[in-house]
């Protein structure tokens, strides 16, 4: 069985307003982990539920038609704000008090703008989820022995995407109004990839202040009346649930 291997979130932009592009200072509290922001979704189900292997499915299949979504998705996300990321607003590869730097094929380590290493990070992975003798469509072709180490590798670079998302440009987001967006994104990437371990928990550990908030499990719903005909509380019509 093959996945049509692609998949978005409605993005509406509300607003053109261009907001000034510049990287807050690290000292700066963080605006992303504020309540007003992580309470708003997109959906308010459990995210972890669209993640879990289907027991009729091939466990390389499903990391393929996943890795696959999430890298269109992300590379989505990043375009709404791709005009704000450029070599001088962000001149390294930032996330918290990480910088990233990028490895070619033969090891050499460069440190370039984020929107370089964005670039090359996108381009890697579309000429691997586009290269069928590594993510296979048609039926009955095997997938490669080295197919998981790649899966983990494009969710690292994936990572770091995102991060640098929230870290540089979560302004330039709010002002777009699609903060629910990227929070419904990375919330159901990190459950995806704590589900199969495809990165290492210290590569994450920078976010995982909003890790916790974002992937936490919805809270239990309110036990129903016991009895059809027990009366109401007085309070009770005036409680509202928040998600």
């Amino acid at each position: 069985m093959r996945f049509k291997r692609n998949g978005s979130y409605t993005l509406n932009r509300k607003s053109k307003t261009k907001p000034n592009g510049k990287k807050p200072p690290a000292e700066e509290k963080k605006q992303y982990l504020e309540a007003e922001f992580t309470k708003v979704r997109v959906v308010d189900f459990d995210l972890k539920e669209l993640v879990i292997l289907p027991r009729e499915i091939d466990l390389n299949e499903w990391l393929a038609s996943n890795t696959t979504t999430f890298f269109n998705l992300i590379n989505l996300q990043y375009s709404t704000i791709s005009e704000f990321c450029t070599g001088d607003t962000c001149q390294a590869m930032t996330a918290c008090n990480t910088i990233y730097y990028w490895y070619d094929e033969r090891g050499k380590k460069t440190k370039c703008t984020a929107p370089q290493y964005v670039d090359f990070v996108m381009s890697l992975v579309q000429k691997l989820v586009t290269d069928d003798d590594i993510f296979p469509t048609k039926y009955g072709k095997e997938f490669p022995n080295a197919f998981e180490s790649l899966v983990k590798k494009i969710c690292r670079y994936l990572f770091h995407v995102l991060a640098h998302l929230f870290w540089a440009h979560f302004k330039e987001t709010v002002a777009l109004d699609l903060q629910g967006h990227l929070n419904t994104l990375y919330a159901h990437f990190i459950v995806f990839i704590r589900e199969f371990n495809l990165v290492d928990p210290k590569e994450t550990c920078i976010m995982d202040d909003l890790s916790e908030i974002l992937c936490a499990p919805a809270p239990p719903a309110p036990a129903a009346p016991s009895s059809p005909t027990s009366a109401p509380s007085p309070s009770s019509h005036n409680h509202v649930t928040e998600r």
